[in-house]
């Protein structure tokens, strides 16, 4: 039986499918309205299908549109299409995937696999060796049809594809779309070799075992003259290089030398997909050796690929100079996502990371679609990272010739490259730096819009050495010309000077304090001239500054420069505008630089902080009771409040008491510890912590409740809420005293695993190393008898941490605990040596506690077995102990220990 339309039916569905292409917004309403309706009949979706594949005398636009609403409807509600339905939708599909119209056989392709893709692959046997068997047609249009549905079923549902599931036919599939790519039509071998492709990165079995095939098929395919088939050639061999290099080594050479060629490609799709093999190259163990010959050719490539092409100037209207004045349009601001709070140690000769800013977000993200420019510079500084001064060479002769050109283009893409190499090539540029940043501070004042933004990027990539500098040398200068270039009348070169500027910050810190008043009156003046999205990242300059500058922020001339823009802003926004989330942050910083200073704002701030946990709490419970009325939370205004009042107890200290006493906030914080999302419970365990520290009266009748949460978190598979509930615990063992004592067991075994893990991060290893001493200081008895199972890792976490309080208290309690179990330590003890040699002054009776153990152990042992045991030491080691400790070391002796001594040497020479 065939099924067939009602005329009037479907004369009614052709007039909804005409009004849905109208522009106007009113009678796109009622097209939404009519469809509702109209999916309430179950045959609706047989006039769909009947529009699309019956209907050859409508235009195309309007048969695939009938296709589209149809794709919808499967997505939506396919499981409750009666069987007659489906049946009659899948075999007109397949009786019509080789319609003449190239528009019409996508339609229908996209269709087949969104019905495939609702698990319909395992209830559709006939699909895939029908449409296999339909790669054989004599016609092209089916052929073509066929294949670009397989491509689409490729593309969605690789992972069951090569599952016992559907008895794996991939095994038949790949060996057929091999033969396809000698086929006399581009579009079909394009077509085989993306089906093929789709299954390199998971290695699937039937790929494997054709492997030499493929590639052998590929190298013919080279120099084929259609671009889409080369961009396939070159996607293949990227991924291959990722998953099976050892099929490629030996053909290393010629495939360096065609992607040389291929990035040169006039067709840019297939430049830009040559163009990632480099960056994929670089993270081969063997790219040095492979690559090193080819850098003569391959260097000017990417430079040459690092300019805007003429379209990209267009997109970026590289001609406007001044646009200050005009608002941003809302779909130009990235959604932004707020990191949270995660406590850290600091470290001996610790330097801000700017690994995280490595990336090249060097500054066109208007066009934040990948492009050549955008790969060619990333290419270069990863090479750069893996060749280092190697690279300079190749480089230096073209830079200049780049730096000065008269065009404005050439010139810009010379800046770029200078700021792509900064991280790898740094040593190497030391020498010319000197005479680049002032070209570079020049070219701030360019007359071209484009080349005053890259300057700023590019700046900012050398900012560590022009702080290592006298500061009248460069780093004036630059602070200088970047406080104009924040002021300056093209929003890009906005944006680019106010991440510099934060770069800035961040590298030189309290360098920074002479020019407070001047940097101040910059950035506030900034908050009156800014549009929506450069107002943003102004924020981010405030709270940057203010974490460099700390407490030298917290002058009445400067608060009364910074605070009230700040708090207007914080007055004109709305609660549920995400706008809130920068401006959090930033407060949460100046909060914490202010400390007493934020005492007159801080009432206001607090109790919004409070409001916006609680409404979001709310929210989300009613969600959770009825997901069908109300819409789920976004919890990032609950994470970011909690962030901002972690920062509020950690500024005003004692005085957030007053403000916790008012307030609900313990209540709203054992709900926030509990919830499902781990973002939430990592921000509530830093509060917890910052609260135990500035008011623990409010937080100690809680503890009871509190404690077992914290236990059930110490789960390392969330790294950054186990930190954070690790500290916790850390700081509340030092407000409870031996009242700890009850809630030892709940947390020590769980600890004792963590530091004994292997691949753990250092910073949650440090966290877990100190709240175990700790624990230990308040509990010694509690907490020895696990001495042994913990020391060695212990000792080595905590080596390279500076002196500081969390330090001193962790080290106290190993000192007590190894006065109760002496014997755990004895095993580690050149462990225990290392860890107190890293102490560069600490306090006296601590110092003493260090003395009596390592003079006790030494009496213990006598003196020769001490002689045995210190000849392992290193020699640094052997100095500080002699030097500080008075424990006379000898230099000669037996070999005792010697199987002690391989592990421990070698931890003991890392850090010294």
């Amino acid at each position: 039986m065939d099924w067939q339309p009602d005329e009037q039916g479907l004369q009614q569905v052709l007039q909804l499918l005409k009004d849905s292409q109208s522009p106007n917004t009113a009678t796109q309403r009622i097209v939404q309205d009519k469809l509702k309706q109209l999916n309430q009949f179950p045959d609706f979706n047989n006039y769909l299908i009947f529009v699309l594949t019956r209907l050859k005398s409508e235009d195309e636009p309007t048969r695939s549109l009938s296709g589209l609403i149809l794709k919808n409807n499967v997505k939506a509600h396919y499981q409750s299409f009666p069987p007659p339905v489906a049946d009659f939708i899948k075999q007109e599909c397949l009786n019509n995937i080789g319609d003449a119209s190239s528009l019409i056989r996508a339609t229908i392709g996209i269709l087949i696999t969104t019905i495939a893709s609702k698990g319909e692959l395992q209830m559709w046997p006939e699909l895939l060796p029908q449409l296999c068997n339909l790669l054989n047609s004599e016609d092209y249009n089916t052929c073509e049809g066929a294949f670009g549905a397989l491509q689409k079923i490729c593309e969605d549902s690789s992972e069951l594809l090569d599952s016992d599931a559907l008895n794996r036919p991939l095994n038949i599939m790949i060996p057929k779309f091999l033969q396809f790519f000698k086929h006399c039509s581009p579009k079909i071998r394009s077509h085989a070799i993306a089906c093929v492709n789709q299954f390199i990165m998971d290695r699937a079995q039937a790929l494997m075992d054709n492997i030499d095939t493929f590639i052998e098929h590929l190298f013919a395919l080279a120099v084929d003259d259609d671009p889409e088939v080369r961009k396939n050639v070159c996607r293949a061999l990227v991924m291959l290089l990722e998953v099976r290099i050892d099929r490629l080594i030996p053909h290393m050479h010629s495939i360096i030398q065609y992607m040389l060629q291929r990035t040169q490609d006039h067709d840019e799709n297939v430049a830009l997909e040559a163009c990632e093999f480099w960056l994929t190259l670089a993270e081969q163990p063997i790219c040095k050796e492979v690559l090193a010959s080819h850098l003569v050719q391959l260097i000017p490539i990417l430079v040459n690929g690092m300019k805007y092409s003429e379209i990209d100037i267009i997109l970026l209207k590289g001609d406007v100079e001044e646009d200050e004045a005009v608002p941003d349009s809302e779909q130009d601001i990235k959604p932004r996502f707020h990191k949270s709070r995660t406590v850290t140690l600091p470290h001996e000769a610790e330097r801000p990371d700017g690994s995280e800013d490595a990336e090249d977000d060097d500054d066109d993200d208007a066009l934040s679609d990948w492009n050549l420019r955008k790969c060619s510079a990333a290419a270069l500084d990863v090479l750069a990272n893996v060749f280092r001064e190697e690279l300079l060479p190749h480089l230096l002769p073209l830079l200049k010739g780049l730096l000065f050109h008269p065009e404005w283009v050439v010139k810009e893409s010379g800046i770029l490259v200078l700021g792509a190499i900064a991280e790898g090539c740094m040593q190497g540029m030391v020498p010319y730096l000197p005479e680049l940043i002032p070209h570079l501070i020049q070219c701030l004042s360019d007359k071209k819009a484009l080349v005053r933004s890259i300057a700023c990027w590019t700046l900012s990539r050398y900012a560590h050495w022009v702080v290592s500098q006298p500061p009248d040398m460069h780093l004036k200068p630059l602070m200088t010309e970047l406080l104009k270039r924040i002021l300056d009348g093209n929003k890009r070169v906005q944006e680019a000077a106010c991440s510099a500027f934060a770069t800035l910050e961040e590298e030189a810190c309290t360098e920074l304090v002479p020019y407070l008043s001047y940097i101040l009156d910059t950035l506030v003046f900034a908050f009156g001239k800014y549009q929506h999205k450069n107002l943003l990242i102004l924020y981010d300059a405030i709270g940057t500054l203010a974490d460099s500058v700390g407490h030298h922020l917290n002058q009445p001339e400067y608060i009364q420069k910074l605070m009230p823009p700040l708090i207007q802003k914080w007055n004109e926004l709305k609660d549920e505008d995400k706008d809130l989330f920068p401006l959090l942050e930033c407060l949460s910083s100046v909060a914490t630089a202010l400390q007493s200073g934020f005492l007159p704002y801080c009432e206001p701030v607090y109790q919004r902080c409070v409001t916006l946990v609680q409404k979001t709490l709310a929210q989300a419970m009613m969600y959770t009771q009825h997901p069908e009325q109300y819409e789920a939370p976004d919890k990032d205004f609950m994470i970011v409040a909690l962030d901002l009042l972690s920062g509020l107890a950690e500024g005003l200290g004692g005085h957030v008491e007053q403000l916790v006493a008012r307030s609900n906030i313990m209540t709203l914080l054992f709900q926030c510890m509990q919830d499902s999302m781990p973002e939430v419970r990592q921000s509530s365990f830093a509060l917890l912590g910052d609260l135990t520290k500035a008011c623990f009266i409010h937080v100690k009748p809680c503890i009871a409740e509190f404690m077992p949460i914290l236990g059930t978190n110490l789960n390392p598979e969330f790294i950054s809420v186990c930190n954070n509930a690790t500290w916790a615990i850390g700081e509340i063992c030092m407000q409870m005293g031996a009242e700890m004592q009850p809630y030892v067991q709940m947390v020590l075994n769980n600890l004792v695993e963590i530091i004994n893990r292997p691949n753990t991060p250092k910073t949650l290893l440090e966290n877990t190393a100190i709240t175990i001493g700790r624990l230990g200081y308040v509990c010694p008895q509690e907490v020895a008898p696990m001495l042994q199972q913990f020391i060695r890792p212990w000792c080595t976490s905590l080596r390279n941490i500076r002196d500081n309080e969390e330090k001193d208290s962790a080290f106290r309690g190993i000192c007590m605990m190894i006065g109760v179990n002496p014997g755990g330590v004895v095993q580690d003890f050149i462990f225990f040596c290392d860890a107190v040699a890293s102490w560069v002054s600490p306090k006296d009776d601590l110092r003493d506690m260090f003395y009596k153990i390592l003079h006790g152990f030494k009496d213990q042992v006598g003196e020769e077995n001490w002689q045995q045991f210190s000849e392992q030491f290193p020699p640094l080691l052997k100095e500080r102990l002699a030097a500080f400790y008075g424990v006379s070391v000898c230099v000669v002796g037996g070999v005792a220990g010697e199987h002690a001594a391989s592990g421990s040497r070698r931890a003991l020479v890392e850090g010294g």
